[in-house]
Parts: C-alpha cells; structure tokens; sequence
C-alpha cells in the first residue's frame, strides 16, 4: 500500500486502449506466421491479441510446437510491428483520459504486454508521459496476460493494493488477468472485442473507447476512489 494508505491507481493497457495497433499486431503476426509457412486466418489472430506473445503463439502453434520455431515467429513479428512505430497513433481522448485522471489524484501506471521498447514507441505517440508515474512491460515479468503478473507488477509500480486500483483494457486477457489480481477491469471497445464478450468475462463497465471514458469519467468507477460508493 502507499505510505499512507490513501493512494489510488489506475493501471492502462496500452496496445488497443491508449493506441490503435490491435490490427497492427494482427496482420505483423499474420506475415510472420506465413513467413514460417503457417497460414492462420486474422480473425483467429485478432482474437489472442492482448496476451503475451508466448501464450499467444502457444494458441496459434499448439501447446506442443516447436520451441525454436515459436521464438523465430516472434523475432519476426517484432521486426514487422517495429515499421509502423513512426506512425503509431493515439485513440481519441487517451492523453487527455491520462492527464483527467492524474488530475484527480490517481496514480497512473501502464501495464503493457508489450516489450519494453516497443512501449516505449507507444508512450511516445501517446504524448502524455507528465501524466504516467510508471510502466511495466512483459520484460518484467514472467508470465504475460492473461496471468496476473502484469497486474500485480503495476500495483507494486503504484504502491497500492489491489482494492485501491482500477484497470482500463480491451481485450477478455486483461479482464481475465484483473480477475487473478483481485482489480475492477474498465472495457473499452477500441481493441475490437465486442461489449458483450468483455461484461461475459467480467469487465465492470465498458465503454467505447477512451474519449467516451474521458466524457463519463464522473459518472464512471474513475470518477471516485476505488471501495466508495
């Protein structure tokens, strides 16, 4: 907990909730995927988009792929998704969401299966970092999303516990992590999941993306200190 036990967090996926690189992610995983001589339709990829890219390719490959093929799928996806880094672009509202709720008094932290370099490509096209207190990447942890270690690594960043932080994600891997760590989980639309799938897997609100947050942001989880009515 924070020193004084008043502090309050909360913790953003990046990918698909501040920017807009789900689809990114898709058709980089998709090339490299073919460049290995698998063909796997978008629609199955776009739908492991959130988790770590070990479990990820666990999904796509099988449980009992080859080891070294997996790790060369993924150094190619890495190099693919690095050509759009320069043209990343943030969701509408996501700096201004950031600086509202460190406006507030929240503390602000990234949670980002993302690896640390590629965050920080995302952190820079989201123009908002005198909002950010941390970050953390699936370099600090061992298991990615939708294991809680993300989570709980972001609680830690913060300095609270888990029943004074909120979670904004977009995909059922955050919602399924926030429910391993014992943290709400806020759905917004702009991953691609639909509304009804993130309530299912028990998302607390959903909303359309982070400019619809933004404009709901009292009336939402946000709008007061996590345990009050």
């Amino acid at each position: 907990m924070s020193r004084d036990g008043t502090g309050r967090a909360v913790l953003f996926d990046v990918d698909g909730t501040l920017v807009d690189s789900t689809y990114l992610h898709t058709v980089a995983w998709w090339e490299a995927l073919r460049q290995a001589g698998r063909r796997v339709p978008m629609a199955l990829i776009h739908r492991t988009i959130g988790m770590g890219s070990d479990q990820l390719l666990a999904r796509l490959l099988g449980e009992d792929h080859d080891p070294e093929e997996a790790a060369s799928v993924s150094a190619a996806h890495r190099t693919l998704y690095a050509e759009y880094w320069p043209r990343l672009a943030p969701l509408d509202g996501a700096a201004e969401l950031l600086r509202a709720c460190a406006d507030r008094g929240w503390t602000v932290v990234l949670a980002s299966s993302a690896h640390g370099d590629e965050l920080e490509a995302m952190r820079r096209a989201v123009g908002a970092d005198e909002a950010v207190t941390a970050a953390t990447s699936s370099d600090d942890v061992e298991a990615s999303k939708p294991a809680p270690d993300l989570v709980t690594s972001a609680l830690s960043r913060a300095g609270v516990g888990a029943d004074r932080a909120v979670f904004v994600g977009d995909t059922v891997w955050d919602v399924a992590a926030c429910e391993r760590a014992g943290v709400p989980c806020l759905g917004v639309l702009s991953g691609g999941i639909t509304r009804q799938e993130l309530l299912e897997a028990g998302a607390v609100a959903v909303y359309e993306n982070p400019a619809d947050l933004l404009a709901r942001l009292d009336d939402s989880p946000l709008g007061r200190p996590p345990g009050e009515g």
